[in-house]
């Protein structure tokens, strides 16, 4: 069963981001679609920057590729995820393979959830980056099961929000 669609848009410069989510027994099936207002190339360095994605999201406390065979790494990060007056520390390790400029796939390693993979697909229009994004989750957080979608959709929302803010700063400070 669907249990949210939300659409937003921050401001004009940011993207309008739709987070469709729904639960099928423990799983949270998310699907995300939406236009990075920057060409291909700019919108890959923002999402494949793991080493400095503590300073793009401000859930993330920290961020590190630990190691890295040509096209997979394997990603640590930490952070604290906040919902209202709710916050939860989280951890994970994440198989990351990248398909320069076309996709990224992710499946966690170890960490909060009890399973987690998503696939990000980019494709390039004009000075715009089209993204899809789809991603399976079975939270292991008191806080993420009591909450569920609504939660799940604010973190999606939030940092695909600071990612696209990221893009635009630095398309705003390239030469």
């Amino acid at each position: 069963s669907v249990l949210l669609i939300f659409c937003c848009a921050a401001n004009a410069a940011e993207p309008t981001i739709q987070v469709g989510i729904e639960k099928s027994g423990d799983v949270f099936i998310i699907d995300t679609r939406f236009d990075f207002p920057v060409p291909l190339r700019m919108a890959w360095d923002v999402l494949t920057d793991y080493d400095n994605m503590a300073g793009i999201l401000s859930n993330v406390t920290s961020s590190k590729v630990m190691e890295r065979d040509e096209n997979t790494l394997r990603v640590q990060q930490a952070g604290v995820a906040k919902y209202g007056i709710i916050s939860y520390s989280f951890v994970s390790e994440r198989e990351v393979r990248l398909e320069p400029m076309k996709r990224i796939l992710a499946r966690q390693i170890t960490g909060n959830a009890k399973q987690f993979s998503s696939e990000m697909d980019l494709t390039p229009d004009g000075n715009t980056t089209q993204v899809r994004y789809h991603a399976e989750t079975i939270p292991d957080s008191a806080l993420a099961r009591t909450f569920g979608g609504a939660f799940i959709q604010h973190e999606v929302e939030e940092q695909f929000t600071a990612m696209a803010t990221e893009m635009l700063r630095r398309k705003t400070t390239a030469p």
